[in-house]
């Protein structure tokens, strides 16, 4: 079974699903046969601005968007790793609510989906925070999902040293005058962990009517288990193909020691299909 990645850094036209969708679409089918997993930036389906035209693009996650996307694995052969924001009517609400959400999807048609935990400036006053850590089954080993900001949170990382995850997957749209700090949080991600950490970033420019322009740090990323990196991009939009080597892993994870005697917390997963 391969156990390649590839990040595949995206410059995204904000508020243009159909655009982003065949963007996606298009960056797969160029992939070569042996990526296993594909992740793409957060809000890779619809871009966002912390304004009212985010709801009027959001996504729901059984909707023909996603649908397509699962399609798309399934052609591939590729688990897709996408971010979207997700329209959800939660329970008892007449209004819908709105989550910077992170979909998983696998050939074989299974699901999952992460609504990122800690939200950033603008997004506060629009989106709902996300209440639940998603582990999921991938043809690299176990890997967690996290959202940018969420990097920043030791407590993310130790929930799923607890899980003893084999990846963290992390998709982003980091402010390029920050992009340092994204390199050191997926570094010291993978280090205080000791896992493989996949870091698949925004690059180039939000420049919308009535929305702050920001220009985006792309440097997608693989971390190695003892923090180095392992493989990068500066800010073109490309793929970041690697492999997660099994073997570098358990070296390193014997190295440390740090599952010696630990228990783990069981995971939520979802199942296969």
């Amino acid at each position: 079974m391969s156990r390649t990645v590839a990040a595949c850094q995206l410059a995204l036209a904000d508020l243009d699903v159909e655009a982003n969708l065949s963007a996606v679409e298009s960056r797969v089918r160029e992939l070569s046969e042996d990526v296993a997993v594909a992740l793409f930036p957060e809000y890779a389906l619809t871009g966002f601005v912390a304004d009212g035209r985010a709801a009027d693009v959001a996504l729901a996650r059984d909707g023909p968007e996603i649908d397509r996307v699962a399609r798309l694995a399934r052609d591939s052969g590729t688990a897709l790793v996408v971010g979207f924001v997700e329209r959800a009517a939660d329970g008892d609400a007449e209004e819908e609510t709105l989550y910077n959400a992170t979909a998983y999807v696998a050939p074989g048609g299974t699901r999952a989906f992460y609504r990122k935990r800690h939200l950033w400036e603008g997004e506060r006053e629009l989106l709902e925070a996300g209440t639940e850590r998603v582990v999921v089954d991938t043809p690299v080993g176990s890997a967690g999902i996290l959202t940018c900001y969420d990097l920043n949170f030791v407590e993310e990382s130790a929930a799923f040293t607890r899980e003893g995850v084999d990846a963290l997957f992390v998709v982003g749209a980091w402010p390029g005058a920050y992009s340092e700090n994204w390199t050191l949080l997926l570094r010291a991600r993978a280090l205080d962990g000791v896992r493989w950490v996949v870091g698949a970033g925004r690059t180039g420019r939000r420049d919308l009517p009535g929305a702050r322009s920001v220009t985006y740090a792309g440097r997608s990323l693989v971390a190695r288990p003892d923090g180095g990196v392992h493989a990068a991009l500066d800010r073109r939009e490309d793929d970041l193909v690697a492999e997660l080597d099994s073997e570098t892993l358990a070296a390193q994870r014997d190295l440390v020691g740090i599952y010696d005697g630990e228990s783990r917390t069981p995971s939520r997963r979802p199942d296969d299909e």
